[in-house]
């Protein structure tokens, strides 16, 4: 088995290297891509540029000279390119084509928010674009779903990507789109690892609020990830390896219409056994079957432990024309986990195997045409399908228990956007979407199955009106949706807001405001589900136990950028009806309780960054309140949520220096919530709990550390390397993430799950 997981993992690598003999073909001129000038030109001139992100997709420029003035800048790149560079006022440049003035701009700033390849928009949206990215505490590599964390707002209490709290919410509460194709899975390992390959993504969207009315779902936040959209104009490729996964990716320009796009990326873990793995698998193993198998009175004990993981993606994209455009896209996410169950029994060594795997497969195929320089539409269907399944046996017993949780979502969705003059825009559109859920649960002794599906049929119509004044200094977005649940037989009407005026060249104001609403969510039926290690399942609504969630957000925030220092503040509040306790993983006495309620959450998020030539300096800080409310529950008193973080707070600072580059971040926020237990520790056979989530876990605390070096292996074939070691939580704090309490024979036993403590990794990545 080792020798066949050796060879394969030979030939991965090997695939990956080959990339290498792609490159001698190449022939680049001397020129550079404007894209990346930009972030060069605007530090030096103190000017911010507004665009169409595919207008710079292919353009290459000669590089620029010290000693220029910006306006003979600009006056050359128009000269040897289709470009046109507008100055709207002192600091704002708006860059348009030539032969489309009516060409729509684009809203994000190229400002840094935090680090390079983060920046923020006019429409209080953050933007990520990993080819951008430079470093952050504790992260060499654009984990795009870690990489977010860092921003106002957005944590994960349980220190996972695959649990993303925005603003209070579950992470079954935000909507994950992969090139616009729904995702259901997240995460590697289980949680620790972004699934999807950041080096193969053109950028990463994170939406707080005032969202499109073109989305649906995702009552707390959006997290969309953009693949590219048109063909490059020469081969970019790359590889990489860290102490916990090999990857490689290449685009690779079939002709001047056509492009194919290949990504793999798979873990090391079952053929090298790296520390980093290892303080890996304690952790996310923690307190689930694996680890808790060694504690009963058989003896048992785990073996074999075979674990890894891997995802695949492509792309092929079709310049049919000038105005026709044709895209296939497809994403496999895998992980898996098995390993042997031992005990004595009657005198007689027994084994058995146990083991979990999850699966998030796409595809989605996407059609454009531009009628007119005015008018355009989109088509695009797409499938996710989403399988979680665990079979764990009891040598006890004598029983073996399967489950299974399968989830198939089919939709199609037909867009519109028509400018109708240089200040107004018009998109408009259709959604049909079938999602399909199965869930089912077999008992070998005794003998039991259950098995249930349910179907969803969801149709939404949208429409939202763009305004741009003729300076840019105002802009309004006004949009309705309409969604019809099929099953339930509900229509929700969803209005959308998102307002930003701006009153200097340095200030600004941005209200925004959104209903939504969502048929599907996560539940926990018993903590030790899917081995305790998945023990999430989704789930659709029936509009009685599992209602419809329904959410409300407003938000009024400002922003203030000038001489390298930005600083933005946001305020909000957002109340999300129809959640049950299966869904928020209560572990105290309404643990085993099927009761609908509702959350409400306020608060602030502040963020300072500063920049000194070399050095970048940031300051986030979020304060926060977030109740339940469950009239069946603590008399129907308000209680804290277990998600509930009053206080977050991070401090970091990157500096620049030659080829090297170092980052030191500290993060510090409130314990959650926790239930503790009363004395006497038992009543009536059980748990005599205190008031739900009265008290506190102690105040979570943790510094990291990372650093790169940047080599050029060769100028003329454009080959560049770098190497990355980061240490995460260096001070190797013991964090404690969860506490809760078992009943075991008349004892009353005290549970702690910690976070990860002191975590090294190193990198190795080429890039061509």
């Amino acid at each position: 088995m080792i020798k066949k997981r050796v060879g394969n993992f030979l030939t991965f690598f090997c695939f990956f290297l080959s990339f290498q003999c792609l490159i001698a073909q190449g022939n680049q001129e001397n020129k550079r891509l404007l894209s990346k000038l930009l972030p060069e030109i605007q530090k030096r001139y103190d000017v911010v540029f507004s665009y169409v992100d595919n207008t710079l997709d292919t353009v290459l420029v000669t590089p620029i000279k010290k000693t220029i003035s910006l306006r003979d800048l600009l006056n050359g790149f128009e000269s040897e390119t289709n470009l046109r560079f507008t100055i709207i006022n002192k600091r704002y440049i708006a860059i348009t084509v030539f032969k489309d003035q009516i060409q729509e701009l684009d809203e994000v700033y190229l400002t840094e928010y935090i680090a390079s390849g983060i920046s923020t928009n006019r429409t209080g949206q953050i933007t990520v674009k990993p080819k951008n990215f430079s470093i952050l505490p504790g992260v060499t590599e654009p984990d795009v779903l870690l990489t977010i964390q860092a921003l106002p707002g957005i944590s994960s209490v349980n220190e996972t990507v695959s649990n993303i709290n925005i603003r209070g919410g579950t992470n079954d509460q935000n909507i994950l789109l992969w090139d616009d194709i729904k995702m259901y899975q997240s995460g590697h390992f289980f949680g620790l690892i972004s699934a999807f390959n950041p080096y193969f993504l053109k950028k990463v969207t994170v939406t707080k609020n005032g969202t499109s009315a073109q989305h649906g779902d995702g009552v707390s936040g959006m997290i969309q990830m953009d693949l590219d959209q048109h063909v490059n104009d020469s081969l970019i490729a790359g590889a990489g390896m860290n102490f916990i996964h090999v990857d490689g990716f290449a685009k690779v320009q079939l002709n001047k219409k056509m492009e194919v796009q290949v990504s793999a990326r798979r873990s090391i873990t079952d053929v090298f056994e790296t520390p980093t793995y290892a303080i890996y698998f304690d952790r996310i193993f923690q307190d689930t079957d694996i680890t808790n198998n060694n504690q009963d009175t058989n003896s048992t004990t785990t073996t074999n432990r075979d674990f890894y993981f891997y995802d695949m993606s492509t792309k092929f994209i079709y310049d049919i024309s000038k105005t026709d455009n044709l895209q296939f896209s497809f994403l496999n996410i895998f992980n898996d986990l098995s390993y042997t169950e031992e005990a004595t029994l009657n005198n007689r060594r027994q084994a058995v195997n146990s083991g979990i795997t999850q699966r998030n497969l796409a595809t989605g195929l996407t059609y454009n045409r531009e009628w007119n320089p005015a008018f355009s539409t989109q088509v695009q269907l797409y499938t996710s399908n989403y399988n979680l399944e665990a079979t764990n046996f009891n040598i006890t017993d004598n029983q073996r228990l399967f489950q299974e949780n399968d989830l198939a979502d089919s939709a199609i969705r037909l867009h519109t956007n028509y400018r109708i003059d240089e200040n107004f825009t018009l998109e408009t559109g259709y959604q049909f979407s079938e999602i399909g859920i199965t869930n089912i649960q077999d008992v070998s002794n005794p003998q039991f199955r259950s098995e249930r599906k349910d179907v969803m049929r969801t149709h939404a119509l949208y429409s939202e009106v763009h305004y741009f004044s003729d300076s840019y200094r105002t802009m309004l977005t006004f949009g309705i949706r309409g969604n019809r649940y099929g099953k339930i037989d509900k229509f929700r009407f969803e209005p959308r807001l998102n307002f930003r005026q701006q009153f200097s060249d340095y200030f600004s104001v941005l209200v925004l405001g959104e209903f939504k609403s969502q048929a599907i969510s996560q539940v926990i039926d018993l903590q030790n589900d899917f081995l305790g290690i998945e023990k999430r399942r989704w789930t659709l609504a029936n509009g009685t136990s599992v209602p419809l969630i329904e959410s409300k957000q407003a938000s009024v925030g400002v922003q203030y950028n000038k001489n390298n220092l930005l600083i933005t503040a946001e305020a909000y509040i957002k109340e999300v009806d129809g959640i049950t306790t299966r869904s928020q993983g209560f572990q105290n006495q309404f643990q085993f309780v099927n009761a609908v309620g509702s959350y409400k959450t306020y608060g602030i998020d502040v963020l300072f960054n500063k920049k000194w030539r070399d050095l970048n300096t940031w300051l986030s800080y979020s304060v926060s309140k977030n109740e339940y409310k469950f009239t069946s529950l603590n008399s129907g008193n308000p209680f804290p949520n277990n998600i509930d973080i009053t206080h977050n707070f991070t401090l970091g600072a990157t500096y620049s220096w030659k080829n090297f580059e170092f980052s030191l971040g500290t993060n510090y926020r409130s314990g959650i919530p926790n239930t503790t237990v009363g004395t006497p520790n038992l009543t009536n056979g059980e748990i005599n709990y205190n008031a739900p989530n009265a008290a506190n876990l102690e105040d979570y605390f943790r510094t990291d550390f990372s650093a790169t070096y940047r080599l050029t292996l060769s100028k003329k074939k454009k080959i560049y390397s770098k190497i990355g070691l980061s240490i995460w939580n260096i001070f190797d704090q013991q964090n404690v993430l969860n506490e809760y309490y078992n009943l075991d024979n008349e004892v009353v036993s005290q549970i702690q799950n910690r976070a990860l403590g002191i975590t090294p990794n190193l990198s190795f990545r080429l890039d061509f």
